[in-house]
């Protein structure tokens, strides 16, 4: 200790490059001066010595420990940004820490590691290991639909499945899309701007494609699933809070062997004309109880976007 409140924390313990101590210290030192907001304190960089100014001991080990998890993440070669930022200085507050560093997704086509960001990403990936059926509903922006696309792609790159279905309702043109002109692909297309987002994202374009092309990445509207038996398969439903519950008895009876079915969904945005009539808020009351089907929820301080959304968010609770 320094100076009564001024404490050093020693960055050479965890040996990292130059490179590496940059991405640490961020553009104009972006990662030191958010935590000094963050935290009302002040930090002092000197090279591979911070000095933090701290108004106790139990304030030092907070931020110990938020630099101590970005650092882990700089290891990692994950990119250090406002949303991990906010992720772990809300966890350190909140005294919510777990071990996330066994936590990985997948592997981007531009070498990032895609690991879980929260407690809740955490659980949603531990229920994924463990269960065949796998619900995953709540907040907009916490990582549901996107972390499916990266577990399938995992499972694909380890070997563990052949194929990834991907399908939603398409509520907005009606299901049948039969008044729409063109084929199915870009009937359908327009409505899963987001998934698509989350495979170029991981596979890049050009292996998307190729995925698309050789049918180990299929992506169907819902009325498609009908008749069939999804074997060998990590199958997604997306949006799930629009079908009705015959159409989710008829995708959830779909599931054949070494097949998986991860539905996620948002019960706050449902475009059926009857809310009450949601096969996602049916299958949440009456399967509950059935072995190797889980239920993970996301609630807004899970959001992984802008911080802002998860305030949003909730005034919109508020309101209800």
């Amino acid at each position: 200790m320094i100076n009564g409140m001024d404490y050093l924390f020693n960055l050479k313990q965890f040996h990292l490059t130059m490179d590496q101590l940059t991405q640490f210290y961020g553009a104009d030192d972006h990662t030191i001066k958010y935590i000094e907001k963050a935290m009302q304190l002040t930090i002092q960089g000197n090279g591979e010595y911070l000095i933090i100014q701290a108004k106790d001991e139990r304030c030092f080990e907070k931020v110990k420990k938020i630099i101590e998890l970005v650092l882990i993440k700089v290891k990692e070669n994950v990119d250090i940004d406002k949303m991990l930022l906010d992720s772990i200085i809300k966890q350190v507050n909140e005294n919510k820490f777990f071990n996330d560093q066994d936590v990985q997704f997948v592997t981007t086509y531009q070498k990032k590691v895609i690991k879980a960001k929260n407690e809740s990403q955490v659980k949603y990936y531990n229920a994924l290991q463990e269960n065949t059926i796998i619900f995953a509903t709540g907040a907009a922006g916490t990582g549901k639909t996107f972390l499916a696309v990266a577990y399938g792609i995992q499972q694909l790159k380890k070997n563990k499945t052949q194929k990834i279905i991907i399908t939603r309702p398409i509520v907005e043109a009606g299901e049948n899309l039969g008044f729409l002109p063109g084929e199915l692909k870009e009937k359908v297309d327009p409505y899963l701007t987001p998934i698509y987002d989350a495979l170029n994202t991981i596979l890049g374009t050009e292996m998307t494609q190729k995925y698309l092309e050789k049918g180990i990445v299929e992506i169907a509207p819902l009325a498609y699933m009908r008749g069939r038996t999804l074997s060998d398969a990590i199958i997604i439903l997306d949006e799930a809070q629009n079908t009705t519950s015959v159409q989710m008895k008829m995708f959830l009876t779909r599931l054949g062997y070494n097949a998986k079915m991860i539905i996620t969904g948002d019960e706050s945005q449902i475009d059926l004309k009857n809310a009450d009539s949601s096969g996602l808020i049916h299958a949440k009351q009456i399967l509950k109880n059935i072995p190797q089907i889980a239920f993970i929820v996301f609630q807004s301080h899970d959001v992984v976007r802008n911080p802002l959304v998860g305030k949003i968010i909730d005034a919109y609770e508020r309101k209800k």
